[in-house]
């Protein structure tokens, strides 16, 4: 890449390399980056990349082009697993190993075990509670004629149903809450850190409650108790780490796929009129949303277990990467036009949920809320509009979403 075509932020060269200064970009990057990541695309697949606060400094290789983005995701060579590059996450210490920081065996291990509680007929039979559960927020919200979409629905309706079915009690969900979002947007290490050891604490206690309880019926206890035919049980550190990953991907990221949705459809008047006069269009909804800004802007980080070559760009062993999802979503060569929302485009083969042996197993109830939420949302509020801009975008660059979403009916 030449710096006379680079992009503003282009920040020089270290090591040799041209590294591209995404800080620099300021707030505007938070709040859209798909302008910068088209900039890159143009360029090329892959780039060197400084990530923006909370993580300024921090250098990884950025992959954005579709096709190396899919190709990159199902890579074997690319491991999850930290101390394959030597690399220490202290999250993964606190809480304990899940499925995001494993490789085959070992994942293939965790998957299987928690695949058996986590079944899709136990999903599919949530249907009716999510439902209760849309419904009595919807009661609460209405008559007060606007409210902030974010606090008052799309926010507790997923933590709601991942609390119920993990068994987290009622009272402790408030603070879970902040802890959760601290751990998957931070906005600082240092309280990103007090989060994952305050979170390890209670998982570890609220696994013992559910140990000393015996089974209870819900997903948590289910797993405390799951053997496979070999005998193989997961341990008390994995149980917390599982827990976690369950707790925190469940709801973070379908609270931002539901307000996503409903600031997609309030910005397009035509389409949010057509799924309003035939709401079988509310699928193609929920996957172009997923495709055209959705939750998880970038897959956690990658680490090369080898050399390797990702769209002519060698990486060497050790190094990190960090595929973008948002950014692969939107490249013109998979998908046209790809910065218009469309709800009937054909959205296959998107990457919001990954791909690979890592594909996220939740997505099957993220998209089960997100539909049952926007049904009853749009059929019960003929009226709703956008009450001023949204604000508060997440910081870093894992999810993509915002705090605050004020609306009126």
């Amino acid at each position: 890449m030449g710096t006379e075509r680079g992009p503003r932020a282009l920040s020089g060269v270290t090591g040799g390399r041209v590294v591209i200064d995404l800080g620099e970009y300021g707030a505007r990057f938070a709040e859209d980056p798909h302008p910068v990541y088209a900039e890159l695309r143009a360029l090329g697949p892959v780039h060197r990349v400084r990530l923006p606060p909370p993580d300024a400094a921090h250098e990884t290789w950025l992959v954005v082009g579709y096709e190396e983005a899919r190709a990159a995701l199902a890579d074997h060579r690319l491991a999850k697993n930290p101390d394959t590059a030597g690399f220490v996450f202290y999250g993964e210490g606190l809480i304990g190993r899940h499925m995001l920081f494993a490789d085959p065996p070992q994942h293939t291990r965790l998957r299987t075990l928690i695949a058996g509680e986590f079944t899709g007929r136990r999903v599919a039979a949530l249907r009716p509670r999510i439902q209760e559960i849309t419904d009595e927020l919807l009661d609460a919200m209405l008559p007060r004629g606007h409210a902030d979409l974010v606090e008052s629905f799309a926010y507790p309706l997923p933590l709601t149903v991942i609390c119920e079915l993990l068994g987290v009690p009622e009272p402790d969900r408030a603070a879970f809450r902040a802890l959760s979002t601290e751990t998957v947007a931070p906005t600082s290490a240092e309280s990103e850190h007090k989060a994952f050891v305050q979170l390890a604490d209670y998982l570890g206690e609220l696994i013992e409650d559910k140990r000393c309880a015996g089974p209870t019926g819900d997903l948590l206890s289910g797993l405390i108790r799951t053997t496979a035919e070999d005998g193989d049980r997961l341990s008390p550190g994995e149980l917390r780490g599982m827990a976690f990953l369950l707790l925190v991907a469940g709801h973070e990221t379908t609270v931002n796929l539901i307000s996503g949705a409903v600031r997609a459809l309030l910005s397009h008047p035509g389409q949010l009129a057509a799924v309003r006069a035939d709401m079988t269009l509310l699928d193609g909804v929920v996957e172009e949303t997923l495709r055209h800004d959705g939750p998880v802007e970038n897959a956690t980080f990658r680490y090369a277990a080898e050399p390797l070559d990702i769209g002519g760009t060698a990486i060497a062993p050790g190094e990190e990467v960090m595929i973008g999802l948002s950014a692969a979503d939107r490249d013109a060569v998979r998908y046209p036009e790809p910065d218009r929302f469309d709800l009937r485009r054909e959205t296959r083969g998107h990457l919001a949920f990954g791909h690979g042996i890592h594909y996220c197993l939740g997505a099957p109830l993220a998209r089960l809320e997100a539909q049952v939420a926007l049904r009853s949302l749009l059929e019960r509020c003929p009226d709703l509009a956008l009450d001023g801009p949204p604000s508060g975008w997440l910081p870093g660059m894992l999810m993509r979403g915002v705090r605050r979403m004020p609306v009126r009916w």
